[in-house]
């Protein structure tokens, strides 16, 4: 497909505005005027809506194919959820700092009061900020949080540390160390989590905080979670929940009620938000009491009569975050999706996805190297050890289902797993979907015994083919290619 400006013909162009029939505004000053042209395509409307409709036909979605890529939940986003979001466009998020604007505006404080209060439901916290624009966002807010909670103890400078499984997202450390802290790293044992025994000898009153995801990243729930949360309370440590994974417990455990103090919630991962291609996302953190007040502001509150308005101090607050109230637009998709399935549906999520998960695991373990094998949660981890002693990997495995028309599963993380294949298949796919992958996997497998080598020139059917994936990443070129 020629580039845009490739088909350019000077002269030709896609509209003709009509003279205008009312009076112009004076002149411009010359040093408002552009000295040059801007040098953009001219090309005819037919052309342009061509041009972009074909390179929309390429892009891969949810919408368009089955996107089991781990520990991100693609899920469907049903349309309804946009509808929901476009009733509020008329609304400045500015609107209710403007003199009287509490007032023009207790709809759409209110919508975004109620949705605190249901995530806090959700996680078993005691009050939601929704001002984070994304997950690592969200985590770096909570941890500036405990670091807050420690200062106002006289403690920041002895609470060091922030201590993370070796299992983690990769945001975990890094967010604490931006925050200011050194991390302490705990090793996965056999049966798939922190080694508790190597966590009770890193724990000290050093510690400002454990950052945990539950499930983990291998989708094993950890059953000493409890444990964990007594040990790091004791030595007056607060607990970070990950909630990159909570589509796997909603409605089936509250981390608050597991010792959690902290946690943010991705709402393109688990409310049916969209997610992907860099945004917009949304991570509202929720806090027990004790971090209220260094939640940021402004805070939304309600008076005992109902009225809504905004709290600008908070004496000890970390500060804003985030512009306005945080992504608006992707929080009213979550309101609308956590009411429309209620109590009983968001348990039904949870039900499904774990269901899923343990469906492909079960029909693919004979194939490919199973290297925890456990119930899992929402997804499950495979090595393709067994294929790589072949001279297939799993980046090889990940080509050919391109070429089937699948967006290849998360491979190599979690880094603790050789070769590792992370399906995370959701609540939103039909076992007819899933039964079709399945088979697609299997035969990468057969392939890679009977034919290895076909799959260095993999993927073949797409417009770009085998990259260099070292020089792709460091020479990014999104431009669409022949």
């Amino acid at each position: 497909m020629q580039l845009i400006y490739e088909k350019s013909i000077p002269g030709r162009s896609g509209v003709k505005l009509p003279a205008s029939d009312v009076p112009t505004a004076g002149a411009l000053p010359s040093a408002l005027l552009r000295k040059e042209s801007a040098g953009l395509p001219e090309i005819s409307e037919l052309d342009a809506v061509r041009h972009f409709t074909n390179l929309s036909r390429r892009n891969f979605s949810v919408d368009t194919n089955f996107y089991p890529l781990g520990s991100c939940t693609m899920k469907y986003n049903a349309k309804v959820l946009e509808n929901s979001a476009a009733l509020f466009a008329p609304f400045h998020p500015m609107t209710a700092l403007l003199p009287g604007g509490e007032e023009f505006c207790q709809g759409t404080m209110g919508m975004l009061h109620e949705l605190g209060g249901i995530l806090a439901e959700i996680t078993g916290m005691d009050e939601v900020t929704t001002q984070p624009l994304a997950g690592a966002h969200g985590e770096m807010t909570g941890v500036l949080l405990i670091a807050a909670y420690h200062a106002a103890k006289g403690n920041r400078a002895k609470k060091r540390y922030v201590v993370v499984p070796d299992s983690s997202h990769g945001t975990n450390p890094a967010s604490a160390a931006i925050a200011g802290y050194e991390i302490i790293t705990i090793p996965t044992a056999p049966y798939g989590d922190m080694d508790l025994e190597l966590f009770k000898k890193a724990m000290n009153d050093e510690v400002a905080a454990v950052m945990m995801t539950c499930p983990n990243t291998l989708g094993l729930f950890n059953p000493h979670i409890k444990e964990i949360a007594d040990i790091a309370h004791s030595h007056d440590a607060l607990m970070y929940y990950d909630g990159a994974n909570l589509n796997a417990i909603m409605g089936k455990v509250k981390p608050g009620d597991v010792g959690f103090d902290v946690i943010h919630v991705n709402l393109h991962k688990t409310f049916g938000t969209p997610h992907g291609g860099g945004g917009p996302g949304s991570g509202p953190v929720g806090v027990k009491k004790a971090l209220i007040p260094f939640l940021p502001t402004p805070r939304i509150v309600k008076s005992d009569n109902g009225k809504l308005s905004l709290q600008t101090s908070n004496k000890g607050n970390i500060g804003r975050t985030a512009n306005f109230f945080g992504n608006f637009g992707v929080m009213a998709k979550a309101y609308a999706y956590i009411i429309m399935l209620g109590k009983e549906g968001l348990i039904q999520v949870s039900e499904q996805a774990v269901l899923n998960a343990n469906y492909i695991k079960a029909k693919l373990k004979d194939w490919y190297d199973l290297p925890y094998d456990m119930t899992c949660m929402h997804e499950c981890v495979f090595s393709a050890s067994k294929q790589a002693a072949q001279g297939v990997h799993a980046i090889d495995i990940a080509k050919f289902l391109i070429d089937r028309g699948y967006h290849p599963p998360t491979v190599y993380f979690p880094m603790i797993v050789k070769e590792a294949i992370m399906i995370e298949p959701t609540e939103t796919e039909s076992k007819a979907t899933m039964d079709a992958f399945i088979e697609v996997m299997i035969e990468a497998a057969r392939q890679a015994e009977s034919d290895p080598g076909s799959f260095a020139a993999m993927p073949v059917t797409m417009p770009v083919t085998r990259l260099d994936e070292t020089k792709a990443a460091r020479e990014q070129n999104v431009c669409c290619l022949e």
